[in-house]
């Protein structure tokens, strides 16, 4: 597959950012996180696309007033975005191939997608990176993919949700008004720290693997039959709890089967703080505002979980239930807030440099409604990611019926033959692993 770009430009704002706003110090919260952007990859098919005005340039002008920081450049040295109008890179690109091509396969070969983001992961925080930077491309077939990046420095994987509804929105003059919030500097102002270094590069680091297992229905349930001699009564685990077990303990069984020895591990989840404090954050709030939990395991509480998967499923619902009671005081009691939200994040990433102790992140994004997105040529048929250089990560998606889960799993090369051949998984994920049949 070949992606030839054709043209690329800046889109600059419609309307010019006041002069009060034009300097936005970025809060402690965003201050942390990795210098990388947060991506997504929308596909739509010929037959929606055909016939129809796809331009996006104009309804990407009308919505960069409202996320001003974006259009901005950010000066890494003063941890602030310039919002100077400069504007979102957009580019047009043609690829070589039917869209069908590419997203059918039994395996998807995800090392191609990056070719369909305008700029590598990693390209961040320097002061010629755009905040955004989108990419529209054009297959032989007349199919689609609209290719996204945008700054951490302003963006966590919810509130790139938030600006894509607002840019369709306003694509299909649609009647919902997106409000973003950009307050978080003035709950947790700017300390001037420096961002955890998570080993991002703005080059591709060829040692970690990317691959997309597919969880559908059916996988569901016989995960949740598991659990069911001991949950009646209650609410079933979600779908992204049961598969986050799964593939933690997958990844458990991988290091010791690649080790000869059971590590101690730390296990973090993400959780997504907005509507949870108390006052209430915004459901349009923008930045990092997510909480992580964590379970701390020695060697020989691991040697049990990795087959114990009730006690699994149950230990990381715990510790979840109990970071989003976390989130109720973020805002009333400030230093606890500063804690939850950044030094706990400082604190494990110390532990973790430790040989024996294994690292594992899993954040769920399959709540985000990517699905839903129409920009005036119907809802895709795919929402994907791409290559992430973050090394022991999962990432749960939705799939396009609404059932099932995409998990997109980031490992070092030497981790991903164990953990691919792991029996527990191979007998559950989806047996074609298609994305488009």
């Amino acid at each position: 597959m070949k992606v030839n770009v054709l043209s690329r430009k800046l889109i600059k704002p419609c309307t010019q950012t006041p002069s009060d706003l034009r300097t936005f110090k970025i809060s402690v919260i965003d201050e942390i996180n990795p210098a990388m952007n947060v991506i997504r990859i929308l596909y739509y098919p010929s037959d929606a696309v055909k016939g129809k005005n796809i331009s996006l340039e104009e309804p990407l002008s009308k919505v960069l007033p409202l996320f001003y920081p974006i259009a901005g450049r950010y000066i890494k040295e003063k941890h602030i975005v310039d919002c100077n109008d400069e504007g979102a890179e957009y580019v047009e690109a043609e690829v070589n191939c039917e869209l069908l091509q590419l997203i059918s396969p039994a395996q998807v070969m995800v090392e191609h997608l990056n070719h369909l983001l305008p700029l590598p992961i990693g390209a961040a925080d320097e002061p010629e990176d755009p905040m955004l930077a989108v990419q529209i491309n054009r297959f032989q077939c007349g199919g689609l993919a609209i290719g996204i990046c945008a700054s951490h420095r302003i963006f966590d994987s919810c509130s790139l949700g938030i600006f894509l509804k607002a840019w369709a929105n306003a694509a299909i003059d649609g009647g919902l008004v997106i409000c973003p919030d950009f307050n978080s500097p003035l709950y947790f102002p700017s300390e001037n720290l420096a961002s955890l270094q998570y080993g991002v590069t703005r080059t591709r680091n060829n040692s970690i693997i990317a691959k997309r297992f597919v969880f559908d229905k059916n996988a569901i349930s016989t995960l949740r039959e598991r659990m069911d001699p001991v949950w009646r009564g209650e609410r079933p685990p979600s779908r992204a709890a049961v598969v986050s077990a799964l593939l933690t303990q997958a990844l458990m069984r991988a290091d010791r089967a690649k080790h000869g020895k059971t590590r101690a591990s730390i296990i973090g989840q993400a959780i997504n703080v907005r509507e949870r404090t108390v006052p209430p954050i915004s459901k349009y709030a923008c930045g990092a505002w997510y909480s992580m939990s964590y379970i701390e395991s020695s060697a020989d509480e691991c040697r049990v979980l990795e087959h114990d998967y009730q006690g699994m499923v149950f230990k990381m619902r715990e510790v979840t239930m109990q970071g989003v009671k976390d989130c109720e005081r973020i805002l009333s009691d400030k230093e606890f807030g500063r804690w939850l939200l950044v030094y706990s994040e400082t604190e494990v990433a110390e532990k973790t440099y430790s040989f024996d102790v294994k690292s594992i992140s899993v954040t769920d994004w399959s709540k985000f409604g990517e699905y839903e997105l129409d920009f005036g040529f119907g809802k895709p048929i795919w929402v994907s990611l791409a290559e992430v250089p973050l090394e022991d990560f999962f990432i749960l998606m939705n799939t396009k019926d609404n059932d099932g889960i995409e998990a997109w799993v980031y490992l070092h090369e030497s981790d991903m033959p164990y953990f691919d051949q792991d029996e527990h998984l191979i007998k559950l994920i989806h047996t074609t692993d298609r994305v488009f049949e």
